[in-house]
């Protein structure tokens, strides 16, 4: 049952990553977390999120610029080491509500649409970035600040989903590496990455045959919902 569940969790995640340009962390880190346990599941989402971004940074790679991307990835190599480490010093029973709280600021961000003053000065680049490496590194969940700093940036729709991309590839690779010098990819790790990898060319093929096809913006909707409730089920739980 709970490679049943690891395989639909990670075709369903992926296919949100590459139907809507983010979600893959977001969507499967508060799923399979409870099931196999946060230091299984961190490195776990990195080595998939890690592979799913080779293929998906090729596939959009025509709106891809690496333009005021510097600070960012910076920042997020510092923010990164930090959260790898906090994984393994930090008990669950703390990082966990800290991860519901992430995810239900970040829905009502999104259903709230705030209006937030352009975010000119380079501070905010490092700011977030260190965040977002921070939230990558503890719970591969790195997306909502550069989110947040995208839309401040008002970039196009195009720049804003490529620069996204390229964004959390490179930041993936100072996760993945700050799990393997904290020593987090454990057999079975390995094991479930391995299993897993059939559900995630399957989710990548089905979200970009249908990305093309189906409304985006109402398949968003229904993930941020899910993410809502996930993220509430994780506060009341512990």
């Amino acid at each position: 049952m709970t490679n049943i569940l690891l395989a639909g969790t990670v075709a369903l995640a992926i296919f949100t990553q590459s139907f809507s340009g983010f979600g893959f962390a977001l969507v499967s880190m508060p799923i399979i977390t409870p099931v196999l346990g946060l230091k299984v599941s961190a490195p776990l989402v990195a080595l998939l999120g890690g592979t799913a971004e080779i293929m998906l940074i090729a596939y959009f790679r025509e709106s891809l610029t690496f333009q005021e991307m510097g600070r960012l990835i910076f920042a997020s190599l510092v923010g990164a080491m930090v959260g790898v480490s906090a994984l393994r010093c930090v008990p669950e029973r703390i990082l966990l509500p800290l991860l519901g709280i992430t995810l239900v600021g970040y829905v009502l961000y999104s259903w709230l649409h705030f209006k937030l003053s352009e975010m000119r000065s380079p501070w905010w680049a490092y700011l977030l970035g260190g965040l977002s490496g921070a939230l990558g590194g503890v719970y591969n969940t790195s997306g909502p600040p550069v989110i947040i700093y995208g839309h401040a940036r008002r970039r196009s729709p195009n720049q804003f989903k490529g620069n996204l991309q390229g964004f959390f590839f490179i930041n993936n690779i100072f996760v993945l590496v700050g799990h393997a010098i904290n020593g987090n990819f454990t057999p079975q790790v390995w094991q479930s990455y391995l299993y897993s990898l059939p559900a995630l060319a399957l989710g990548i093929a089905g979200g970009l045959f249908l990305g093309k096809r189906v409304s985006s913006e109402r398949f968003r909707q229904v993930i941020l919902a899910m993410l809502f409730l996930l993220g509430l089920r994780l506060l009341w739980i512990f």
